[in-house]
C-alpha cells in the first residue's frame, strides 16, 4: 500500500528547527511555573525527555502540543510562533500527540477511533482509509482493527493511541510515556518504530525508562525543576556517571550523577 501524502509532506521547510524555545516559561495552574526559562532547540531525530516526577515533563509536552500557551519567552514550532494570539489550526495538522491518558469512545472500533482522529486533524478525506490502515499496521493492530476499543487490553489501547498520533504523518511527534502498559516484546517493536519515524520526523519521547532512551534515542534531554539540566547523546549521559552512582546501567548511573549534582547545588526533589 503506497504511503499517503499529508499537508506536512508538501509544506515548505523554511525553518532550522522543529522546536525552538527561548526563555520559555509555562505555568501549570495559576501560580506554579512548571517550565522555567527553557532554552532548547530540537530537530529531526528521536529525543528522549528524562526527569524525575514533578520535573515539568508533561507540562513541557503539553506546551509543545499547543495545549498550553507560553506564559513568557518564545516558542516556535515548525517555523510558527506560538503565543496568545496565534492561529494554530494549520500547525496542529503537522503535530502528532499522545498524552499519558487519552479519551476515546469505547464503542468505537480501533479503525473508527483512528479515522475519527484523522478527521479531527483534517487529513484529506480521500487519504483517510489508507492513512488509517498504515497507522494501524505500524503499531501491530491490523488484526484488531475492527474490534471495539472496550475489548482491548491496556497495552493495545496504548498502541491505538500511538496509531492516532501518527495517522497524519506528523512533522513533530510528541509521546508522553508511550510504553506504559506495553509488554517487553511490544516495547522492542515500539523502539524499532521510533527509529523508523526519527529518520524524517522530530520525535520527543517523555519516559521514565532509561533503557528506552538507550535503545531508540539519538539525543537525551534531562529536565529537572522546570529547567534544562543536560542535553547530549546517550553516550555523553552515560559518561557523566561512575561506579559510585546508583543504577544498573551506565545510562542510569549518568542520570543519577546529574541529579545528584543538581541536588547538591540546592535542588530538591
Amino acid at each position: 500500500m503506497p504511503p499517503t501524502t499529508s499537508a506536512a509532506d508538501t509544506a515548505p521547510r523554511t525553518y532550522a528547527w522543529e522546536i525552538r524555545a527561548t526563555g520559555l516559561k509555562v505555568r501549570a495552574g495559576r501560580r506554579k511555573t512548571a517550565v522555567d526559562g527553557l532554552d532548547l532547540s530540537l530537530g529531526t531525530g528521536v529525543h528522549g525527555l528524562l526527569g524525575p516526577n514533578g520535573a515539568g515533563k508533561t507540562t513541557l509536552i503539553r506546551s509543545l502540543a499547543t495545549v498550553l500557551r507560553p506564559a513568557e519567552g518564545e516558542l516556535e514550532l515548525c517555523g510558527t510562533a506560538v503565543g496568545a494570539r496565534s492561529d494554530l489550526r494549520a500547525l496542529r495538522r503537522r503535530i502528532g500527540y499522545l498524552p499519558q491518558e487519552f479519551g476515546y469512545y469505547k464503542r468505537f472500533t480501533v479503525r473508527e477511533f483512528v479515522e475519527y482522529m484523522a478527521w479531527l486533524k483534517e487529513v484529506p478525506k480521500a487519504a483517510v482509509p489508507a492513512a488509517v490502515q498504515r497507522a494501524v499496521e505500524r503499531v501491530g493492530l491490523a488484526d484488531r482493527a475492527d474490534h471495539r476499543m472496550r475489548t482491548l487490553s491496556g497495552g493495545m489501547v496504548r498502541r491505538a493511541g500511538i496509531a492516532q498520533a501518527i495517522v497524519n504523518d506528523p512533522v513533530l511527534l510528541l509521546l508522553d510515556e508511550p510504553t506504559a502498559g506495553l509488554d517487553p516484546a511490544q516495547r522492542l517493536r515500539f523502539r524499532e518504530l521510533l527509529q523508523e519515524l526519527g529518520r524524517d520526523t522530530c520525535v520527543v519521547v517523555s519516559t521514565h525508562l532509561v533503557e528506552d532512551v538507550a535503545a531508540a534515542c539519538s539525543d537525551v534531554v534531562l529536565f529537572a525543576e522546570g529547567r534544562l539540566l543536560f542535553q547530549g547523546t546517550p553516550d555523553e549521559l552515560a559518561a557523566a556517571g561512575g561506579p559510585g552512582h546508583p543504577g544498573d546501567s551506565p545510562l542510569e548511573r549518568g542520570y543519577s550523577a546529574l541529579l545528584d549534582t543538581r541536588a547538591q547545588r540546592g535542588g530538591n526533589w
